[in-house]
C-alpha cells in the first residue's frame, strides 16, 4: 500500500527520544520507556503499526528453548506482560496458555531438551518430560510412533501478534508517549557524532535519543548514519489448511524441530510454520520502503520436501486441503542472535532489531531491557552475547549477508552441538599463519569471522572432526594430546584474532587509569591483566594493557569485545591528547607456551630471557631472526610462555623460525579446544562466557586485579562499598567433576546438599585434573567461603543426572602460580 500524504498525528518539533518502526519491539519499547516515567517520547511507524513483519507473525509464546538467562527471563516477563495487558489497557491481546510441547525424534535432540529442561526448571519454568503416549492425549492427531518424548510447558501457548502491539500502544498512549502513523524516518541527524534529530518526510524532529527498531529495515536506515547492523531478511512459510476435524483450540502449540516444523490450531485448520535448514534470502539489495503487510510468492518446489517432512508429523494434515501457503520476510543476523544496544559509531543511536524470529515470544522483554538501558544508562541484564558492538562492518557486506542467512535461520530448528560452528561465509577473516597451519591438519571455526584451529589432525592430514555429538568427540585423543603437551613440553597457538590496540598520547596513560581497575600506567615494559568497569563496578571488560613508554600503550582484548573495548575508550578520549588506532589485521599473535617454551624462545633471539632477566609480566621488543616482535611473558593457559606480537609481513619469517628451532624440543600446534581446557583448569575468566556485565569485580573472583590504592577509577566507589560489606553472598566458584566420562558445557544448574544454588557459565574437560571442569556463578544466603564450601556435598545436574562434584574459589591447577613464574 502506498504511503498516506499526511501523518496521523502533527509531529512534534522536538522529543527526548524517538522511537523508529511500530512493530512489536518498537511499541514495547514505547511502553516501557512510558512506564518508567519517560513520557517525552514519540514513536514514528513509516505506515501502520505492524504493517512490516510483525503483522504475520505466528504468535507463539513459549518459554522453554533457551539456555540463555537472559533470553529465559525475557520470554518469563513477555508471557506474564501479555496475560495481564488486557486488564491494563482494555484491548485483547490474543494470549491463551494452551500448553507448548517440544518433541525429540532422536536421542541427540533427547539430550539436548533435557539440558534445556534442568536449566529452564532452574529459571522457574514448570517444564514436564513426557512420554511419546502423553503426546498423543495432548495432541491427539499427533503420530507420535517415532518419538523418544516430549517437553511440556502448561502455561505457554499463544498470543495474536498485531493484538498484542496495539495493546503495547495503547498502553503507552496511556502513559503519555506519543505514537504517529504514516510518519516515514528517512534518515537520523547527526552531529559531531552523536544523535541531534530525526528528519521524516513530513519534517524534522530535534531529539536526544533514537532508538531503530525498524526491524527488516534497520540495517538501511542505520547505513545511511554509518551504523552496522548486518541483519537480513529470508523468506519465512507456514502452511494453513482446511478446517481439520478433531482439532480444537485447546490443542497446545506442539514443535518438532526434527521435523522442520511447529503446528497450532488456527481458523479451525492446522497451522503449519517452517523452518528449513537452507533457507532463500530475500531482497540483499535492501527491502522496498513501500513494502507493507506484504507477502511473498511461495516457491513450491523448493519448500515442497520440507512441508512433506513437517507434515508426516500429523498426518491428517495431507489429507485436507490447503487453504493457504504463506511466504513472508523475517530478518535475521549472523549468528542468530537479536542486535540490541548503543551504536559504536553513533552517541545515543540505539538498536533493537534482528529477532531472529522470537520478537514475539520475547518482544516484551526486550521492550523492558532497551528502556531499563536507555534511561540508567546501562542494561540490567548478560547482553554480552547480544549487544550490537560484538558485529563488524563486513558482516553487511551483500555477499556475507547472502551467504550466511541461507545457514541462519535453519539454525533455528537445528539440534544445538556444543562443537557446532557455522559453516557458510567463511574464509572471511584469516592470519597470516592460516597455510602454515592447515598444512599440519588444523581443523578450523568460525572466531568471529577468523578461522581458528581449534585442534590438529596431525602434519599432512586432513581433519575430520566426525559428527556432532554430547558425547566425546571423534578429536578427543587430538584435543587430550595438545593439552597434554602445554602442560608438559611446548606448543605454539595462533591467537592473532585477539583485538590489539595500540593507544598514544600524553594523556593516555592518565585516561587509561582511569578506565581501569588496576595500576596500568606503571613502569614502562610491563604488562598489567584488568577489568574496565562501570559506575556499579561491573564489568565492562577484561584485558591487559602493556606500558610501552610513557605515552605509548598495547590494549589487548578478546575477539568478543573488540569493538566494545575500542568504542569504550574512543568515548573515554574524547576532547584529550590520547589516540586509539586498531591494529589487529596489522600484527599476528603466536603464543609459545608450556615449561619449555623458554628454552625454545632462546633458541631464536639473543635477547636474555632468563627468569631474572625476563619476569613474569615483563613485555619488551626482542629480535627474532630478521623481525621486530612484541614479547610479552604472560599466560591464558597457566604455564611458563609467551605472547609474541609479530608485524603480519613477518609472522611466517618468525613461525618458520620457530617450528624449525623447536623441532628437537617436541614443538606442538595447539588449538582453541586445548586454550579452553588448559584456562578451565586454571580457572582464568572469559568475559562474555563465563563471566559478563552483571556481574561486579569482586563477585566475579577478580579483586586481586584491583588496586584501590591508587585514585578515582570508574566504578571505585561501589567496589569499595561492596568490599565493606564482608563477605559476598553470589561469587564465580570452579567445579570439578568427580565422574570422568561426565561432560559439562554450559547452563548446568549446581546444587548444594540438594538445593540449587547457581548454573555453570562455561565449561570444558580438565585432562590434567580428571574431569569435567567449571566455573559457575552462585548465590547463597550467607558468605560463601572456601569453608562453606567445603562443608556442602555438592552435584551437578547434566541432562536430569546428578554427578558429585568438587567446589573451590581457588584454581584447581597450581593455585600458587608457580608454574607461570618459574
Amino acid at each position: 500500500m502506498s504511503t498516506p500524504l499526511s501523518p496521523s498525528a502533527p509531529l512534534p518539533s522536538r522529543a527526548r527520544i524517538v522511537i523508529i518502526g511500530g512493530g512489536i519491539i518498537g511499541s514495547s519499547v514505547a511502553y516501557h520507556l512510558a512506564h518508567m516515567g519517560e513520557k517525552d517520547v514519540v514513536l514514528l511507524e513509516r505506515d501502520r503499526l505492524t504493517s512490516g513483519t510483525t503483522w504475520h507473525a505466528a504468535g507463539l509464546m513459549v518459554t522453554f528453548g533457551s539456555t540463555s538467562e537472559t533470553s529465559t527471563e525475557m520470554r518469563k516477563y513477555t508471557r506474564d506482560l501479555y496475560s495481564r495487558l488486557e486488564a491494563e489497557t482494555g484491548q485483547a491481546t490474543g494470549f491463551k496458555p494452551v500448553g507448548f510441547i517440544e518433541v525429540a525424534g532422536d536421542k541427540d535432540r533427547l539430550e539436548e531438551y533435557r539440558r534445556v529442561s534442568v536449566f529452564n526448571r532452574h529459571c522457574g519454568i514448570d517444564v514436564q518430560e513426557i512420554s511419546p503416549s502423553e503426546i498423543k492425549e495432548l495432541f491427539p492427531l499427533a503420530k507420535v510412533d517415532d518419538l523418544l518424548a516430549g517437553f511440556y510447558v502448561k502455561g505457554d501457548g499463544r498470543a495474536d501478534p498485531v493484538d498484542v502491539t496495539m495493546a503495547l500502544a495503547k498502553g503507552a498512549r496511556m502513559q503519555g508517549a506519543k505514537l504517529i502513523e504514516n510518519a516515514p524516518v528517512v534518515d537520523v541527524i547527526v552531529k559531531n557524532g552523536a544523535v541531534k534529530g530525526v528528519r521524516t518526510a513530513h519534517g524534522d524532529i530535534e531529539c536526544d535519543i533514537v532508538v531503530n527498531c525498524a526491524g527488516m529495515w534497520a540495517r538501511q536506515l542505520g547505513a545511511k548514519s554509518g551504523v552496522n547492523i548486518p541483519l537480513q531478511s529470508a523468506e519465512h512459510y507456514y502452511l494453513i489448511t482446511e478446517k481439520v476435524p478433531g482439532i480444537s483450540q485447546a490443542h497446545p502449540v506442539l514443535e518438532d524441530p526434527g521435523s522442520y516444523g511447529y503446528f497450532r490450531e488456527e481458523g479451525g485448520g492446522l497451522m503449519i510454520g517452517l523452518f528449513e535448514p537452507v533457507c532463500a534470502p530475500w531482497m540483499v539489495g535492501g527491502v522496498p520502503e513501500d513494502f507493507s503487510f506484504g507477502t511473498l510468492a511461495p516457491d513450491w518446489d523448493r519448500m515442497g520436501p520440507y512441508l512433506e517432512k513437517a507434515m508426516a508429523r500429523i498426518p491428517i494434515s495431507g489429507e485436507v486441503g490447503v487453504r493457504k501457503f504463506f511466504c513472508g520476510p523475517e530478518s535475521f543476523t549472523p549468528d542468530l542472535r537479536p542486535i540490541v544496544g548503543e551504536s559504536a559509531e553513533v552517541k545515543n543511536y540505539f538498536v533493537a532489531a534482528g529477532l531472529n524470529s522470537i520478537g514475539i515470544l520475547t518482544g516484551g522483554g526486550m521492550g523492558r531491557v532497551m528502556a531499563h538501558w536507555i534511561l540508567n544508562g546501562r542494561p540490567d541484564v548478560d547482553v554480552t552475547a547480544m549487544n550490537i558492538d560484538r558485529l563488524h562492518p563486513y558482516q553487511a557486506n551483500p555477499e556475507y549477508r547472502r551467504t550466511r542467512t541461507v545457514e541462519s535461520l535453519g539454525m533455528v530448528y537445528q539440534c544445538h552441538y556444543p562443537n557446532r560452528s557455522m559453516q557458510t561465509a567463511r574464509g572471511a577473516r584469516k592470519s597470516p599463519f592460516h597455510e602454515r597451519l592447515a598444512a599440519q591438519g588444523a581443523y578450523f571455526k568460525d572466531v568471529s569471522g577468523w578461522e581458528g584451529a581449534d585442534w590438529y589432525a596431525g602434519a599432512g592430514q586432513t581433519p575430520d572432526p566426525g559428527p556432532l555429538t554430547f558425547g566425546k568427540p571423534a578429536f578427543w585423543n587430538h584435543w587430550e594430546a595438545e593439552h597434554k603437551a602445554t602442560r608438559e613440553g611446548v606448543i605454539l597457538m595462533d591467537m592473532s584474532f585477539m583485538a590489539k590496540f595500540s593507544v598514544q598520547g600524553k594523556d593516555a596513560g592518565r585516561l587509561l587509569e582511569t578506565l581501569s581497575g588496576n595500576h596500568v600506567d606503571g613502569q614502562s615494559g610491563q604488562i598489567t591483566y584488568t577489568q574496565w568497569l562501570n559506575e556499579d563496578g561491573k564489568l565492562e571488560a577484561d584485558l591487559t594493557v602493556t606500558k610501552l613508554a610513557d605515552d605509548k600503550y598495547w590494549v589487548v582484548a578478546s575477539d568478543t569485545a573488540h569493538r566494545h573495548a575500542e568504542t569504550r575508550m574512543r568515548r573515554h578520549f574524547e576532547g584529550a591528547h590520547a589516540f586509539v588506532t586498531d591494529v589487529t589485521s596489522g600484527y599476528a599473535q603466536l603464543n609459545v607456551q608450556g615449561p619449555k617454551s623458554r628454552e625454545l624462545m632462546q633458541k631464536v633471539t639473543s635477547a636474555d630471557l632468563s627468569n631474572e632477566a625476563f619476569p613474569f609480566r615483563a613485555a619488551r621488543t626482542i629480535d627474532i631472526g630478521f623481525a621486530q616482535v612484541l614479547c610479552v611473558r604472560i599466560t591464558y593457559l597457566g604455564e611458563l610462555g609467551y605472547e609474541l606480537y609479530i608485524p603480519a609481513e613477518q609472522a611466517l619469517h618468525v613461525y618458520d623460525r620457530l617450528v624449525a628451532a623447536g623441532e628437537p624440543l617436541g614443538v606442538r600446534h595447539a588449538g582453541l579446544k586445548a586454550l579452553a581446557s588448559l584456562r578451565m583448569e586454571k580457572g582464568y575468566r572469559d568475559y562474555g562466557h563465563d563471566i559478563d556485565n552483571t556481574d561486579t569485580v569482586l563477585e566475579a573472583g577478580l579483586g586481586f586485579a584491583v588496586d584501590l590504592k591508587k585514585p578515582a577509577f570508574i566504578g571505585k566507589d561501589a567496589v569499595q562499598a561492596q568490599k565493606a560489606k564482608g563477605p559476598l553472598k553470589k561469587r564465580l566458584i570452579q567445579l570439578l567433576c568427580k565422574e570422568p566420562d561426565a561432560l559439562l558445557f554450559h547452563a548446568e544448574v549446581v546444587a548444594r546438599n540438594g538445593k540449587s544454588h547457581g548454573y555453570v557459565r562455561a565449561a570444558s574437560y580438565g585432562f590434567t585434573v580428571g574431569g569435567a571442569t567449571a566455573l559457575a556463578m552462585i548465590e547463597a544466603d550467607e558468605p560463601i567461603t572456601q569453608a562453606w564450601l567445603d562443608a556442602g556435598t555438592w552435584t551437578i545436574d547434566v541432562a536430569g543426572r546428578k554427578v558429585a562434584a568438587v567446589a573451590s574459589l581457588k584454581p584447581l591447577y597450581d593455585a600458587e602460580n608457580k608454574r607461570i613464574k618459574m
